[in-house]
């Protein structure tokens, strides 16, 4: 780094932590402003000179530029005279100021302006770019229909309502990228798992050739004020070859990481979740039945409030509100130390923490005049706008609950790897009448697996016993991770989790028909 790029640089994270500093979290969080630490930056720019011939010329375009974080650092890895042309685009005029001061008389062209709204004038061969990470809730139903036909028109990447600022920032930076030209992207990982993400990584697998899907480690957040695990993409503008594979690291750093593999591209396009790799190998769809085929898998109730729906049995007994209208409920994957969850001989859980969820089928007036405590409790909740919030509002009455029989076998819905088990999730047997709420995954046996527990309910101890010996990284392979190493699960992706022992299990079981009655279902 020559002492005057040295000097901007230095002044260049003094703004940038300036700015910052003057805005709340919750105000850049809205607006995606997550600015590039400068080695990231340096290390990228490291890695996509090398995937030039020596001596190429450069043109590059950063369309979210910020402060000039990948400017500084392009000036840093590549002599001046290689990089023939620079342009940059900020849509924010504080940072787009500040960048324009620094990176004015450096041969930077800054265009203070929204690159979505931006027609593509002339062709770069290098975009590198830490896109904004607005979340679609942040972004208007207009914006939303302009920016999806504009990323389609641009790239054909069909965008549904669900995806973040970044993958129509993508989208329509193709037009931009000249042949044979490269792209590397600074973005969430999540596109790799979710729904809207298929979008994505159909244009990486029919539009240019990917190159490199770098994941870094979830627990090592590469945005002190975001937690989101962070990928790094790298594409060249180019048909894909017969015989491509792509390069998937994960940890460590870019240019160092901890693992790797070469992947076959035409195989990726059958896989949903990317995040497997490197880790995991690509696999046949439909040799091994999946959990789909064994268990109605469903999120616990949802209850709208918690605070008021869900009461401790000490609480329940205070208000004198009736038994028929408590249904025990487990707490929380905290309060449940154990993996087993035993009966009273009422059913309720024998736990320490018993906790009841209120749930009523009757009309206002009835309970006025069968069960006054229960009426003034209700009277609580409406006065405190429970009746008016969201969920309520869209239940007849608003105090019933959803339908969910005490389920045998729950899945916690979210978790860290702890410990030596390595293990996210967690199966739990539940044998009491207790049903769950929506941190728990509810598991109905269904068909041929229904009829062989009706015949030996015992038998689910067997099943549970199988399921957890199943392998974390099935488990993980099948959900999403976030930043700070929080895992997700949810119930589609549970039930995509294959399960050969399972089948291999009831295949020794007797012969039984098909549609056994689900357990828990009326």
């Amino acid at each position: 780094m020559s002492g005057k790029i040295a000097r901007l640089e230095e002044a260049r994270v003094a703004v940038q932590q300036s700015l910052d500093a003057a805005r709340s979290r919750a105000e850049r969080n809205r607006l995606g402003q997550y600015a590039t630490p400068g080695a990231l930056a340096r290390e990228m720019l490291r890695y996509a000179i090398g995937l030039f011939a020596p001596h190429e010329p450069l043109r590059f375009l950063d369309p979210a530029l910020g402060t000039g974080s990948f400017y500084a650092a392009l000036r840093t890895v590549a002599p001046r005279g290689r990089v023939t042309s620079a342009l940059g685009f900020e849509v924010d005029p504080d940072y787009g100021g500040a960048a324009r001061v620094l990176w004015g008389g450096e041969g930077l062209v800054l265009r203070v302006a929204d690159f979505t709204r931006a027609r593509p004038a002339g062709r770069c061969n290098l975009i590198v770019c830490n896109p904004p990470y607005v979340r679609h809730h942040h972004v208007g139903a207009e914006d939303k229909r302009r920016l999806r036909l504009a990323s389609e028109r641009a790239s054909g990447m069909r965008l549904s309502g669900l995806a973040g600022l970044y993958c129509h920032f993508m989208g329509l930076a193709h037009p931009w990228l000249a042949p044979r030209g490269i792209a590397g992207w600074l973005i969430p990982s999540e596109f790799m798992d979710v729904d809207y993400g298929q979008a994505v990584k159909r244009y990486l697998m029919t539009r240019v050739t990917l190159l490199h899907v770098h994941r870094f480690d979830p627990e090592d957040v590469q945005f002190a004020d975001a937690l989101v695990s962070s990928a790094i993409l790298w594409f060249r503008n180019a048909p894909r070859p017969d015989d491509h594979h792509v390069r998937f690291t994960f940890g460590g750093s870019l240019l160092a990481p901890r693992m790797a593999r070469e992947m076959p591209a035409c195989a990726l396009r059958l896989e949903e979740h990317w995040t497997r790799f490197p880790r995991g190998t690509v696999r046949a769809r439909g040799a091994v039945p999946a959990l789909s085929s064994f268990f109605r898998i469903q999120r616990g109730i949802a209850t709208g409030d918690n605070r008021f729906f869900v009461l401790p049995e000490g609480k329940a007994v205070e208000l004198g509100l009736p038994a028929e209208v408590l249904t025990p409920i487990l707490p929380g994957p905290r309060h449940l130390p154990d993996d087993e969850v035993k009966a009273l001989d009422d059913g309720t859980p024998e736990i320490a923490r018993r906790l009841f969820v209120l749930d009523v089928a009757l009309a206002e007036e009835e309970i006025r005049e069968r069960h006054p405590g229960l009426a003034a409790y209700l009277a609580q909740g409406r006065a405190r706008g429970v009746h008016a919030r969201y969920l309520c509002s869209h239940r007849a009455p608003w105090y019933r609950q959803e339908r969910r029989p005490a389920p045998p076998i729950v899945c916690t819905y979210l978790g860290r790897v702890a410990g030596i088990r390595d293990r996210p999730f967690r199966f739990i047997l539940n044998g009491s009448r207790a049903t769950v709420s929506n941190v728990y995954l509810a598991m109905y046996p269904t068909g041929r697996l229904a009829g062989a527990l009706a015949r030996d309910p015992s038998a689910v101890r067997q099943v549970w016993s199988i399921l957890c010996s199943l392998a974390p990284d099935e488990l993980r392979g099948e959900g999403r991770v976030y930043g700070g190493g929080l895992h997700k699960l949810e119930p589609r992706e549970l039930a995509r989790v294959r399960v050969p022992e399972l089948a291999e299990w009831l295949s020794k079981a007797r012969t039984m028909p098909l549609g056994g009655r689900a357990i828990g279902e009326p």
